[in-house]
């Protein structure tokens, strides 16, 4: 199996966990009297064999990031590489769009605000990290859709 398809996997096992996790808050009470339209320890067996292969999924995923290297770094050194790009650039861009904000003056008396910053050199850091970013990506993708996922 592929990596990305045990991503996949693991997507959708995430999901159908809290799929059971509704239903079983949906049928752990009911009216005195009245019997619950499903069974609540069936689910919890379900949602249990969801979690032990969610377990398994997990370590799979985490020992192959782990131990495939591309250009000299694991995947795991490129999700963090990515994450932390992620990060910067929000952060970037926040900045850079209180520093764009205009300010509306109706008359002289009123205090003015200046930019301490030089804008323009920010958006073309900004374009650069999101340049690297999507060429990053690009390389985990690809990554994902051709290393094996180990046992």
């Amino acid at each position: 199996m592929k990596l990305a398809e045990a991503l996949a996997i693991r997507k959708d096992t995430q999901k159908r966990i809290e799929q059971l996790k509704s239903r079983i808050l949906n049928n752990v009470r009911v009216q005195e009297g009245d019997s619950p339209s499903e069974e609540p320890k069936e689910l919890m067996k379900e949602m249990d064999a969801c979690l032990k292969t969610l377990f398994a999924l997990i370590f799979k995923i985490n020992k192959t990031n782990m131990n495939t290297i591309s250009e000299g770094r694991t995947i795991t050194e490129m999700m963090a590489e990515r994450d932390i790009l992620s990060m910067r650039i929000t952060s970037l861009r926040e900045i850079f769009n209180k520093a764009s904000e205009s300010q509306e003056r109706y008359s002289r008396s009123e205090i003015k605000m200046v930019t301490t910053i030089d804008i323009k050199p920010l958006s073309k850091k900004i374009d650069d990290l999101s340049k690297q970013l999507r060429e990053l990506d690009m390389k985990i993708q690809t990554l994902n859709f051709t290393t094996e996922l180990m046992e």
